[in-house]
């Protein structure tokens, strides 16, 4: 009778936590192309010719798209998904937290399988990882990374679709965390761009992917392990490198074939470009520098009430159209360009001037900008003293684990509580009656 009970309630129990688990059923489109959206749109300047199936164009800054090749198309991300994996670690991990291998970890240490060889009860660095799962694609280690961040890999699986959703993601869902086939682990380039562009806002992420060489110094188990990158437009000894790219990860698998997810800067300006499923990464790379030459050479930065948006050359504020919403509880102008979206700029709200300002406040603002400008770029060698800082800010908790729910989550988990104590109060009651 008491098995008959748990049994009956640990059913009921995964039930109502499986309910709140949905996976959208896609179709993915492998071999068929990509509409070419942005050519529709009127004065829109002319775009290059693009090889693979699907791509995006973003600015990095507005996420407004310059070019748009069935970028909402469903593909799969292969090892382009290891920039939310890296994004997800740092967010809720320590460069200096130590990693230790588990068999979990190791078996996608195969011939076949992009990685370092690390072996069981091997310790390194966090950063370390980060480094290895970045520039050699490593599986194995992106596994680690996520047993050791999220407590299990499919805890930290979670955590990658909740941070997707967060980001606006709704084409997306994880599997794994290193991007190995698996029919439910997809994307699109609309969301890799999305993902990209969230990145590109933590400058330990922005200095992790400009990397090119990087030596995992010798650990318990191993030598040291020095590693370059195989991305073309980053390596200066490629024919295809591009001196305005900060970073970029590739990705492929047989299904998927090469997809590359990449960021350039130039004058101020960043762009986004992902390229999905081509038979060679060198078309991936064309086609991604195609694009960012489009971008900076057809494209001008305008200021609208100091927002900078990306425009057709020869545009005026007078030539876009604002529309007022609400983004998040801030009152916004929403502008577009014959119907384009371009940029989001808050409403500029008046307010009554000081009749008279204090010298030192003055001072003290200009200081704290100068302080602000100063710390715009982390520099490829990282003091310890830097290190040791910004590891206790990112230990530093945002909020308590029950704040961070969502409204059904909390529901549920009450729900589930009062479940258990029903159990609990049926248990007593049978097990006095046994004892009679």
């Amino acid at each position: 009778m008491t098995k008959r009970i748990c049994r009956a309630f640990a059913f009921l129990a995964a039930g109502i936590l499986a309910s709140s688990v949905t996976v959208q059923a896609v179709t993915i489109n492998n071999g068929s192309m990509g509409i070419v959206a942005t050519d529709s749109i009127q004065n829109w300047p002319q775009a290059p010719a693009v090889t693979s199936e699907t791509a995006v164009l973003m600015n990095a800054s507005t996420g407004a798209i310059l070019y748009d090749k069935g970028m909402d198309d469903y593909r799969y991300p292969a090892s382009t998904t290891k920039l939310m994996t890296i994004l997800v670690s740092m967010e809720n991990s320590s460069p200096k937290d130590q990693v230790t291998f588990t068999e979990n970890g190791i078996r996608d240490v195969k011939w076949d399988s992009s990685n370092i060889a690390a072996q069981l009860g091997e310790v390194m660095s966090m950063r370390d990882c980060w480094e290895a799962a970045y520039i050699k694609s490593a599986n194995e280690v992106c596994t680690q990374i996520a047993e050791t961040t999220g407590g299990s890999e499919a805890d930290f699986v979670n955590m990658m679709n909740q941070r997707a959703q967060e980001l606006g993601c709704t084409n997306t869902h994880f599997t794994n965390a290193n991007g190995l086939p698996d029919p439910e682990h997809y994307s699109t380039a609309h969301d890799m761009a999305k993902i990209m562009q969230q990145g590109l806002k933590s400058k330990r992420f922005r200095n992790l992917i400009s990397k090119t060489d990087y030596t995992i110094k010798a650990t318990n188990l191993s030598a040291a392990r020095q590693m370059h990158t195989h991305m073309p437009m980053m390596a200066k000894e490629s024919s295809l490198y591009y001196e305005s790219c900060i970073g970029g990860k590739t990705g492929f698998t047989n299904d998927a074939k090469h997809t590359l997810v990449v960021a350039a800067e130039r004058d101020g300006r960043t762009y986004i470009a992902v390229t999905m499923r081509t038979d060679d990464l060198g078309i991936n790379c064309k086609d991604s520098i195609s694009l960012f030459d489009y971008a900076f050479d057809n494209f001008e930065s305008i200021n609208v009430n100091g927002t900078l948006l990306s425009v057709p050359k020869g545009t005026t504020v007078n030539d876009l159209q604002a529309e007022a919403q609400n983004v998040n509880g801030t009152d916004m102008n929403s502008y577009s360009y014959n119907g384009q979206f371009v940029g989001y700029v808050p409403v500029a709200v008046a307010t009554p001037e000081p009749t008279e300002a204090p010298a030192e406040t003055a001072d003290t603002e200009t200081d704290a900008q100068t302080a602000e400008a100063s710390g715009e770029e982390i520099s490829d060698q990282e003091t310890a003293g830097q290190e040791a800082e910004e590891t206790e800010k990112e230990t530093e908790k945002t909020g308590n684990f029950f704040s961070d729910l969502s409204q059904t989550s909390k529901i549920l988990l009450g729900i589930l509580g009062g479940m258990i104590v029903l159990l609990l109060i049926l248990l007593f009651a049978l097990h006095r009656k046994e004892n009679k």
